[in-house]
């Protein structure tokens, strides 16, 4: 009698898969808000207050790494493993975990499940998607323990066994996840110049933020020929992306002597290609933000809105929207009908979908900006630093330039919702709040409109 009557409920609520998931992130969130909100998380066995957790626990699922407190000082152990379970289940999505629990179990996933998992891994098609879930859980937990023990190791001498075994599997979760949190107040600035600190973050964050159906497409081909469009599309964006921001960021940082000036020049290498491949999805810095040059932090705001790749543990408009678009644009400059790129032709559903995402993005964050120099008046802060927080809030980064725990209440509210928009991906957004009526009885008439 309680299911039916629960069924009826869920079928009156008209979930969708895109409000599933929009009420999947909430869940784990409001979980993290009440455990962070115990005096046991605390490490001064104090609550932290309910918005600070709940700041905390949206910044931990999803995966931005923004904090207003100390992850290192501030809060318990049980509190930190809390904040990196909530990593975990936010990286990899509240769907994979619920695929490995059906599979344990026996349980059958009909075709509802699989639509919902195609969704939210961001998949093609519904074909091979519990094997898709699966292959996740897989990568994830191969790639995130390389990275614990390669980390661990490089911190035994220094930490001590037990605790570099700890902050290697917490530094490690986090990069995989894109998350950025870090448990050191100056989160790696200390390793500027570590070739082995900066590889390995590096790695791990470029892996999870390329996209599992990336990783999975390069495993199984391994040639380039063989790769889908969508692999080299990926793959091309995100390599010239990276070089770009390392080159930009180094080039404008030679001339500041609040970043690059006491470095050597092997360190301002290592600085430079960490900060400039880092901005688009996690949110460690080698370098202190704020003490950036204006022009740094402007390109920076660039990379992080465009984000990582689609189906990945990264946020932003992602690095496949933004190919589109620039493809779009070269093809309407030069008067070609079509979108082309490597004999491939870009259907216009995949134009008009990359447009609307940016659109709705760009909206979003602008918004965020605008309220938080409204409520952010009285601290006196800039714009820049204002729309840097915002889009790093939106691209799911975990950036700052030093602003977070001086944000208001309201400031710290604007900035949870614009995580978690950036978290869900804003057309997903769009299509859980809005009624979609697909089926047209008639079509209106063309006619002409002047542009530009």
């Amino acid at each position: 009698m309680l299911f039916k009557k629960t069924k009826l409920f869920v079928q009156k609520l008209r979930l969708t898969s895109s409000r599933i998931i929009l009420l999947g992130f909430i869940i784990p969130i409001f979980l993290g808000t009440v455990l962070l909100c115990l005096p046991i998380s605390s490490s001064s066995g104090i609550s932290v207050g309910w918005l600070n957790a709940l700041f905390t626990s949206t910044s931990a699922v999803c995966v931005t790494g923004l904090v207003v407190l100390d992850t290192g000082t501030d809060f318990s152990h049980f509190g930190q493993i809390v904040i990196l379970l909530l990593i975990q289940i936010g990286g990899l999505g509240f769907m994979t975990f619920g695929v490995l629990i059906a599979v344990v179990m026996g349980k059958k996933i009909g075709l509802k499940e699989r639509l919902l998992i195609q969704q939210s891994a961001n998949s093609v098609t519904t074909q091979g998607v519990v094997r898709l879930s699966l292959s996740i859980f897989l990568i994830s937990f191969i790639v995130e323990t390389l990275g614990a023990i390669i980390l661990s190791l490089r911190w035994a001498n220094e930490l001590g066994v037990e605790r570099a075994i700890y902050y290697g599997i917490f530094h490690s979760v986090s990069a995989f996840n894109n998350a950025g949190f870090s448990l050191w107040s100056d989160s790696l600035s200390r390793y500027v110049g570590d070739p082995l600190i900066n590889i390995v973050i590096s790695c791990l964050f470029i892996i999870g933020g390329i996209g599992f159906t990336v990783i999975l497409d390069l495993y199984r081909k391994r040639r380039w020929s063989d790769l889908s469009f969508h692999t080299k599309i990926v793959l091309i964006t995100s390599g010239f992306l990276c070089m770009a921001g390392f080159l930009v960021i180094f080039v404008i940082e030679l001339f500041n002597t609040k970043t690059f000036g006491t470095l050597s020049w092997g360190d301002r290498i290592w600085a430079g290609y960490f900060q400039g491949v880092v901005t688009r999805t996690a949110g460690f810095n080698s370098i202190d933000i704020g003490a950036m040059m204006p022009a740094s932090q402007f390109f920076m705001i660039f990379l992080m809105f465009i984000g990582a790749s689609s189906g990945s543990t990264g946020g932003g408009i992602k690095t496949t929207t933004f190919a589109v678009l620039m493809l779009s644009i070269i093809a309407t400059v030069k008067g070609k009908a079509d979108v082309q790129l490597l004999k491939k032709r870009i259907p216009q559903d995949i134009i008009f979908r990359s447009l609307a995402v940016m659109t709705i993005s760009l909206c979003v964050v602008l918004a965020a900006a605008f309220l938080l120099t409204i409520t952010e008046y009285s601290h006196h802060q800039d714009f820049l630093t204002l729309l840097f927080e915002a889009t790093s809030a939106f691209g799911t980064v975990g950036m700052s330039m030093g602003i977070t725990p001086e944000l208001s209440s309201m400031g710290k509210c604007i900035i949870i919702v614009t995580m978690y928009i950036g978290r869900l991906g804003p057309l997903t957004l769009a299509f859980a709040l809005a009624q979609r009526n697909v089926k047209q009885k008639y079509r209106y008439p063309e006619d002409k409109l002047l542009i530009g």
